[in-house]
């Protein structure tokens, strides 16, 4: 699990790869090494059967904060997609969760719980507020 330190207290550990994506600068190094980290602990949980859900802001999906949030958020949602299919036969659930500023991770921490049970939804992108409404979304 890669959570906020300020968010753990909302979090169980319940076997399953809970992972938030952190704020990175524009630079490569930085989206590289965010995405090398997400990779790294996904290939984990997927041999051991655990779900992934990942964790992203929702204005990183619109590209609203910039080049190297977007890159990370979008990627990791294609990440999602992805591994949902190759892991589709195993019943293990990956899917995303599209936060606002101000998400209670109290919220957060019950929908990566939702998402991760009994194999649905997988490869799904979950909005937590309104903030995408009326807007293009991938």
């Amino acid at each position: 699990m890669r959570v906020p330190p300020a968010w753990r207290s909302d979090f169980q550990d319940d076997n399953s790869l809970v992972f938030v994506a952190a704020d990175v600068t524009d630079e490569w190094s930085s989206v590289a090494a965010e995405l090398d980290e997400a990779f790294a602990l996904s290939q984990v949980a997927a041999q051991r059967g655990q779900p992934i859900t990942y964790v992203v802001h929702n204005d990183d999906l619109l590209g609203r904060r910039g080049c190297g949030r977007a890159m990370v958020a979008t990627g990791l949602l294609s990440a999602a997609r992805t591994a949902a299919l190759e892991l589709l036969k195993s019943g293990v659930p990956v899917n995303v969760v599209a936060i606002e500023d101000g998400t209670d991770p109290g919220a957060i921490a019950r929908w990566a719980v939702l998402v991760a049970s009994d194999g649905v939804p997988t490869g799904e992108l979950i909005h937590l507020g309104a903030g995408h409404i009326g807007k293009a979304l991938a």
